[in-house]
C-alpha cells in the first residue's frame, strides 16, 4: 500500500464528535484519516437558524477552545445563566442559577451547523489531518498490526485504529459485528424556532407534561429553540396544525411563561429512542458518540456525552503513544471503554427514570416528583452539586 494512504488513526464520520476527536488528536500530531460521507453545509442565509441546536455544557466549550474552534462559534452562541424546571401536574419547581457556583453561565445554546463550520476550519488547519469527502467505507479487514479499509471509491486506507463516529446507524459498528440494543420510546420530538411575547431572560425551559417533556432554549438573536416530545400520534398531530394554532397549542403548553408565542418556523419530527452498544471497543476498533449510545434527549446531554467519548478516547491514546504502546491494541482501548461505558450507561438509566417519574400520571408519583423538585430546590448544596456536574466540572 502506498505509505501516503497508512494513518494512525482512521475516523469515519465528520459529524461534531468526530470532527472533535480528529482535532484533537491531529493537534498532538497523531496522524489521521477523517472520512465523511457527506459534504457539509457551509453557506446559510444569516437570519436563518438551523433546526439542529445543542445545549453545550462548559466541559465541552472547554474542548473546543481547546482546538481552537470556541472563537468562531461565540457570534452565535446563546448563554443560559439559569434553568427553569417545573411540573405541569403539581406545584414542583426548581431553579438553577449559574451565579450559585460562581459560573458565568450554565451553558451554550448553538446551532448544529455553526459548530460543525469552527471544528472543520480548525481540522483544516492540521497538517496531520488528511479529510476525505465524499467518501463511504466498503468494508475494512484486519490486516495484523493495522485495519485495512475500503472505500466505495476503491481508494484502500491502513490505520492502527478505526473509529466509528458515523452515528446510531453506524456502518463501523455493524461491520464489526458490535450488537446494539434498541429500545423505541414510541414518541417523537417536534422541533421549531419560535418567538415569544416576553425575552427569554437567557434562560433555559422545561415542562414536563403529561406527553413528554417541552423545552424552550435561548437562542442568540432572542428566539427561542423549542423540543417538545410527545407521544409519536401528538406529535404528528402537533404537526398538522396551521401556524397560529400550533402557537397557542405550544403557549399554553408551556403555561405562557414567555407570554404569547408570536411566530413558528418550520417544523419538523425526529424519533426518539434509545441505543446502546453491547461492546465500545474490539480490537484496533472504537465507536464514540451515538454509534457507542443514545440516549433521550430531555436533558440535552446526547452531544455532550459524544464530545467526553472524543476527550477520553484521545487522551487514552496520548498515553498510549507517550508509552510506546500499539494505540490499537485491545488493552489499550479497554481503558477508553471502561471510563466511558459505565458513564453513558448512568446517564442513559437517569434519563430513563425521569421520563418513567414525569410520564406517570398516578397521583402518589405525581405527589412524590413534585415534593422532591421543591425540596432539591430548598438544598443548595445538593443542587449546586446537580450544576456542577450537569456542566461537565
Amino acid at each position: 500500500m502506498n505509505p501516503d494512504n497508512e494513518f494512525d488513526v482512521a475516523v469515519v464520520g465528520g459529524g461534531l464528535v468526530g470532527l472533535s476527536l480528529a482535532a484533537l488528536l491531529g493537534r498532538a500530531g497523531i496522524q489521521v484519516a477523517l472520512l465523511e460521507a457527506n459534504e457539509p453545509v457551509r453557506d446559510w442565509p444569516e437570519d436563518s437558524i438551523d433546526l439542529r441546536v445543542y445545549a453545550i455544557t462548559r466541559a465541552s466549550q472547554r474542548l473546543f477552545t481547546e482546538v481552537g474552534a470556541w472563537e468562531a462559534m461565540q457570534r452565535r452562541a446563546g448563554p443560559f445563566r439559569d434553568m427553569r424546571v417545573w411540573d405541569a401536574g403539581g406545584s414542583g419547581d426548581i431553579h438553577f442559577d449559574s451565579a450559585e457556583v460562581g459560573e458565568s453561565c450554565l451553558g451554550h445554546i448553538l446551532e448544529g451547523r455553526v459548530i460543525e463550520a469552527a471544528l472543520l476550519d480548525s481540522v483544516a488547519a492540521l497538517p496531520c489531518v488528511r479529510s476525505y469527502c465524499p467518501a463511504r467505507v466498503k468494508g475494512f479487514a484486519d490486516c495484523g498490526e493495522r485495519q485495512c479499509v475500503e472505500l466505495e471509491d476503491g481508494t484502500p486506507l491502513a490505520a492502527r485504529l478505526l473509529v466509528g463516529a458515523d452515528g446510531r446507524n453506524s456502518r463501523v459498528r455493524d461491520y464489526a459485528g458490535i450488537h446494539a440494543q434498541v429500545s423505541d420510546y414510541g414518541q417523537q420530538a417536534l422541533v421549531a424556532v419560535v418567538a415569544t411575547e416576553r425575552p427569554h431572560g437567557e434562560t433555559a425551559w422545561q415542562r414536563f407534561l403529561p406527553t413528554g417533556p417541552l423545552a424552550f432554549l435561548p437562542l442568540f438573536d432572542g428566539r427561542c429553540s423549542i423540543v417538545w416530545s410527545a407521544t409519536s400520534a401528538e406529535a404528528q398531530r402537533l404537526l398538522q396544525l396551521e401556524d397560529a394554532a400550533f402557537c397557542e397549542a405550544l403557549g399554553k403548553a408551556f403555561g405562557f411563561r414567555l407570554g404569547k408565542v408570536l411566530d413558528c418556523g418550520e417544523r419538523v419530527l425526529f424519533p426518539l429512542m434509545r441505543q446502546s452498544a453491547q461492546h465500545y471497543v474490539r480490537p484496533r476498533i472504537a465507536l464514540v458518540g451515538d454509534a457507542a449510545h443514545v440516549i433521550h434527549p430531555l436533558a440535552g446531554q446526547g452531544v455532550n456525552l459524544g464530545l467526553k467519548d472524543a476527550r477520553e478516547l484521545a487522551d487514552t491514546l496520548l498515553a498510549a503513544r507517550a508509552q510506546r504502546r500499539d494505540v490499537g491494541a485491545l488493552a489499550v482501548l479497554r481503558r477508553y471503554e471502561r471510563a466511558r461505558k459505565g458513564d453513558n450507561l448512568l446517564m442513559m438509566s437517569l434519563m430513563d427514570g425521569f421520563k418513567q417519574l414525569f410520564g406517570t400520571p398516578a397521583a402518589p408519583l405525581r405527589w412524590a416528583r413534585n415534593a422532591g423538585l421543591n425540596l432539591v430546590d430548598a438544598l443548595p448544596a445538593l443542587k449546586n452539586q446537580i450544576m456542577r456536574s450537569a456542566m461537565g466540572l
